[in-house]
């Protein structure tokens, strides 16, 4: 025989199926229901235990503002206006802090009296006094009362609620009541402690202020009359523009006038140059370089010039009919002579002259310039003083604000502070609530109910999480890595027979088109060389190895194939039980020589079905599967059957089913549905698989084909309708 083996990989746990889930949830309801109807007993328990809490609210109107009654000039602490959106939200945020606030349920305590008020504190049930007032002096009144108020603001108003909760509809209307007074009054008291810590401040600032006020004038007078200046002032009618002082008028005369003589000097100079350039440049005889000059052509200066021209012309006239010596000609020269040295000397004072003019000019210059550094020096001084004046003036001006503003509002506090005004009104009191608010019956049971069905819903999705059974056809091809070769439902006769032959007694059954189903498989498995003997094994102990044998052999008998039943489980056989058969001579036998085979095999009422039963039970059966004579026993086999089914043991106890399977075609796995855990299959295909054995595929059994786990997954089809009552009754007759 040709060694096979499986070469199937290793599985992967499969993805997420939700339709499993939904099946499972379908399979358990009756649990969910059950978990639900729990819960909501408890809930109704638990809600009815509980005591019966009122309501009652008080309705606010809160400005932001108090009304305003003084002028609006006159504003307190407290009272601006807010027009910002946010600050509004702020603002009414922090009311609704103060309203729940300690000190305001202090005051609602304090009123009421509720430190002693057994009722309201919930000791009312303590007969003995002493442990009563014990108990009464633990609880705390004010953070009770601060738990019970709830502040409900309006949305898009200026209306907030006051809501208390008390066990009783009275109190807590009066409770309600007495915490919008407190809150109105803490917040009047509120107000007025700040009005009077502002008006105790300003108060104190209003003094030092006066004081520094009066110290800053008497300052301002001492300089004045140390520095000797009275026209040290500001003109308040134009602007605060500071006048200026008489040294500064000096120093910018001087300044004027030193300008108009340098511009004078300057030009003084360029005349003077000029002249000496001209006379430099001529003969110190000639008068010619004085036609440079524009005085020359002006006044005396020009009649002189003239003369000079005249009597030149006329001496030259004369020489033209006189010689040198000839006395006309000497007259005329000597007169010549005296009116040049005339002009020279009049040049010559012109120029003496202008250089007298350029000379007293820088005098006037050097005067006018110390006049200038003096009016400046007295100018800087008396700036130093404007400065030292100015600064003093300042501070006394400072002084002065600082001193009146102070008092101003210092006597806007003292005329708020009179004002009993607040910005708090009551909108509607708080009135008696007959119907209390908790508990809410409906609400708890529709609560515990839903939290019933969620439960219900957990635990069995919790179930289908931890539940490690190989259960369906996905366990077995995904998580096991093994072909399906089929399913088998609990075979239960309705006459309270045994369920081996359940097949060959309902033929037209749902069990037995599903195990029809696996014989076809089988076939296909291997169309070109069928399986001619396997072995059926489990990995445990009671999955129905020896059910799944006897009808698989039957339905395999009906297609006219010879089939022996072959009862290799020499620890616990049980074939020959299912058909009645004497156990006298089977395997063992025949394995250690005793008997014959035809004495052996025994005929069933199933045609084509024959069986060999164990045998005696030997004390080493594994010894003897694994023996010569064995092998040649199923050799033997082969030769007078078509196919021949070897029930085994179980693989996990034992290793018959290992030995076996080395000796056949094939070995085909049974898994009890539901019951089976996953690891102990995997430990069962593992073993196999390292002794090299070729594992056919497995098959489930006791498959509720009926059942919300299984039926899904189309393992059998009843054919009632389509003949199958009429085939059954017949095959019973």
């Amino acid at each position: 025989m040709e060694e096979t083996s499986n070469d199937a990989p290793e599985a992967n746990e499969p993805s997420l199926d939700v339709m499993q889930y939904v099946r499972a949830l379908w399979r358990r309801k009756w649990l969910i229901v059950g978990v639900t109807v729990v819960m909501v007993l408890l809930g109704m328990f638990h809600t009815l235990r509980q005591p019966k809490i009122y309501t009652a609210s008080t309705s606010l109107i809160i400005d932001v503002a108090a009304p305003r009654v003084l002028d609006t000039e006159v504003k307190e602490v407290m009272g601006d206006e807010r027009g910002n959106y946010w600050a509004n939200k702020e603002y009414y945020q922090t009311q609704s802090e103060v309203i729940t606030s300690r000190a305001v349920a202090s005051r609602v305590v304090d009123r009421l009296g509720l430190r002693n008020d057994p009722a309201f504190l919930g000791v009312e049930g303590i007969q003995d006094e002493e442990a009563r007032k014990k108990a009464m002096a633990s609880i705390d009144a004010v953070s009770l009362v601060r738990s019970r108020i709830t502040v409900i603001p309006s949305a898009n108003s200026r209306v907030v609620r006051i809501a208390v909760e008390d066990v009783d509809p009275k109190r807590a209307a009066l409770l309600a009541n007495e915490v919008a007074e407190a809150y109105m009054a803490e917040n009047l008291a509120l107000r007025l402690k700040t009005t009077e810590g502002a008006s105790a401040w300003l108060e104190e600032r209003l003094s030092e202020l006066g004081s520094r006020a009066s110290t800053s004038e008497l300052d301002l007078y001492k300089f004045k009359r140390s520095a000797d200046v009275l026209s040290l002032s500001v003109d308040g009618n134009k602007g605060g523009q500071q006048q200026p002082s008489s040294a500064k008028l000096a120093h910018d005369s001087y300044m004027a006038e030193l300008i108009a003589v340098r511009t004078r000097m300057a030009a003084q100079q360029g005349r003077v140059e000029a002249m000496r350039q001209l006379r430099k440049s001529a003969s110190p005889e000639s008068e010619h370089w004085a036609e440079g000059l524009s005085e020359a052509s002006e006044g005396a200066l020009r009649d002189l010039r003239n003369k000079v021209l005249e009597q030149r012309t006329a001496c030259v006239e004369l020489s033209e009919r006189y010689l040198a010596e000839h006395p006309k000609m000497q007259e005329c020269q000597g007169k010549l002579a005296v009116l040049q040295q005339e002009l020279r000397r009049s040049l010559e004072n012109l120029v003496r002259g202008a250089e007298t003019d350029l000379a007293a000019a820088q005098a006037n210059e050097r005067k006018l310039l110390e006049r200038v550094a003096e009016a400046k020096a007295q100018a800087f001084e008396l700036t130093e003083k404007e400065i030292s004046f100015q600064k003093l003036r300042r501070e006394a001006e400072n002084d002065q604000r600082l001193y009146e503003m102070v008092l101003k509002r210092f006597k806007e506090l003292e005329l708020s502070g009179l004002l009993r005004t607040s910005n708090v009104r009551v909108l509607d009191e708080a009135l008696p609530n007959p119907v209390p608010v908790r508990p809410n019956t409906r609400s708890a049971v529709m609560l515990f109910f839903l939290l019933g069905l969620l439960g219900g819903v957990a635990v069995v999705l919790g179930l289908e999480l931890l539940d490690a059974s190989v259960a369906n056809r996905a366990d077995v091809e995904e998580r096991l890595g093994l072909a399906f070769i089929g399913a088998m439902p609990p075979l239960k006769a309705e006459d309270g027979s045994t369920a081996d032959l359940f097949i060959h007694r309902h033929p037209r059954s749902p069990a037995a088109e599903m195990c029809r189903a696996i014989r076809t498989n089988l076939l296909f498995m291997s169309p070109d060389k069928p399986f001619r003997t396997v072995v059926v094994s489990s990995a445990g102990p009671a999955e129905g190895k020896s059910t799944v044998v006897i009808n698989l052999g039957m339905v395999m008998a009906q297609t006219g194939t010879r089939v022996l039943l072959m009862d290799t489980d020499m620890r616990r056989p049980r074939l020959h039980r299912a058909f009645g058969v004497p156990d006298d001579v089977g395997v063992s036998s025949l394995i250690v020589g005793e008997g014959s085979l035809e004495r052996a095999i025994k005929s069933t009422d199933v045609p084509n079905l024959f069986v060999l039963p164990c045998g005696p039970l030997p004390p080493n059966p594994a010894e003897l599967l694994h023996t010569r004579a064995f092998s040649e026993l199923l050799g033997k086999l082969r030769e007078r059957f078509d196919c021949i089914l070897l029930d085994s043991p179980p693989l996990g106890p034992v290793s018959d089913a290992l030995v076996l399977s080395k000796q056949s075609d094939g070995i085909l796995l049974v898994f009890k549905a539901g019951a089976t855990h996953r690891e102990q299959a995997k430990r069962a295909i593992r073993s196999l698989r390292d002794v090299k054995a070729r594992v056919i595929g497995a098959l489930l059994n006791h498959v509720d084909i009926k059942g919300g786990r299984y039926g899904a997954e189309n393992y059998g089809y009843n054919y009632r309708g389509y003949g199958g009552e009429r085939d059954e009754q017949r095959t019973a007759s």
